[in-house]
């Protein structure tokens, strides 16, 4: 019973107990009203009895009913919360999944332009050789290797970038109002924290890798040609040897991003 209650917050039970004591005084008030107005011809002891009993009533029955449906309305909430994350979230990793990575994206790059230039950037974060570790030591130890990627990914991350999976072993990773320095920055740093990361399948030290493709741009473009881009870049890293960063301009760079 009690673990129904663990997902609530400060703010829920604020509203459960509001919405209550709201809905027994709208009762009791429209009681009272509907008993004076009905009983005002029989007198003024006839209209004391039939309020007193418009305020008992409401007070015994409305808290318990308004308790419980609240409680079915926070329920409500957070099962649609809930639904809407695994709509949007890729099972296994817990990051965006495509479609909602995407999305994310398409609103940013959609916004109304501002009155001066800016930038950002989309990398293509490919994991290295990833068949050859589940071919050795099962897809099991390889879902842990996606999951330890997208880990290391989100610890290099700022406030306001977005991780999504693309598919397979490929993440996506968004980063607004960075120039091409930042880029190149956060994308080096995003490939070595990969290689630092503990993968021990089976108890043997197995390192990590990733080839990692960008594009940064400065002008209206949409998602379809900037991953494009992105995707090249990556070509390019798998092409030069692997474990290694490609970002190029998707267009001509004047702005400057945030730093890294």
């Amino acid at each position: 019973m009690l673990d129904r209650f663990k997902h609530m917050t400060a703010n829920d039970w604020l509203f459960v107990a509001s919405w209550t004591a709201l809905g027994t005084l709208g009762c009791i008030l429209s009681g009272v009203i509907c008993m004076r107005f009905a009983f005002s011809e029989l007198g003024q002891q006839a209209v004391d009895r039939a309020s007193l009993s418009a305020i008992i009533m409401p007070l015994l029955l409305a808290p318990p009913l308004f308790l419980v449906m609240t409680l079915k309305v926070i329920d409500l909430r957070h099962a649609n919360a809930r639904l809407r994350k695994e709509a949007s979230t890729d099972s296994l990793t817990d990051v965006l999944n495509r479609g909602a990575f995407a999305s994310e994206i398409d609103r940013y790059l959609d916004r109304p332009a501002p009155p001066t230039p800016y930038c950002g950037a989309l990398l293509v974060i490919d994991a290295d050789n990833f068949k050859s570790i589940n071919d050795r030591f099962g897809h099991h130890h390889g879902d842990e290797a996606l999951t330890i990627i997208a880990r290391s990914i989100r610890a290099i991350l700022r406030t306001g970038d977005v991780v999504g999976r693309l598919g397979g072993e490929e993440f996506g990773v968004f980063l607004p109002d960075v120039d091409m320095a930042t880029a190149r920055s956060l994308a080096e740093r995003i490939r070595k924290a990969i290689n630092l990361a503990v993968f021990t399948p089976g108890g043997q030290v197995s390192q990590l890798s990733v080839s990692v493709g960008g594009a940064v741009f400065e002008r209206e473009i949409g998602f379809t040609e900037l991953f494009r881009q992105a995707d090249r870049s990556l070509y390019q890293a798998k092409r030069f040897g692997r474990n290694r960063v490609e970002v190029v301009a998707a267009a001509h760079l004047k702005c400057q991003g945030a730093a890294a």
